[in-house]
């Protein structure tokens, strides 16, 4: 089972890197939104145990957030 949670973790990682690299050509508030619901996804994750409700929820609100962030 360790095996697999690091393979996962792995394959996890390289997605975001992955799919952070496709963010050159996005505006700064797509950006936003995009790291805003990553972030989000990872944080209700973790508090609620890996519970896909609480990730899916988590990505929701990080990306309402993250889209109503203005730059200075």
């Amino acid at each position: 089972m360790n095996v697999l949670k690091k393979l996962a973790s792995a394959a996890a990682i390289t997605a975001v890197a992955v799919s952070l690299s496709a963010c050159a050509g996005m505006s700064h508030q797509d950006q936003n939104t995009a790291v805003g619901a990553g972030v989000g996804a990872v944080a209700g994750s973790v508090l609620t145990g890996g519970s896909a409700i609480g990730t899916v929820g988590g990505a929701a609100v990080g990306g309402v957030i993250g889209n109503q962030v203005r730059p200075k």
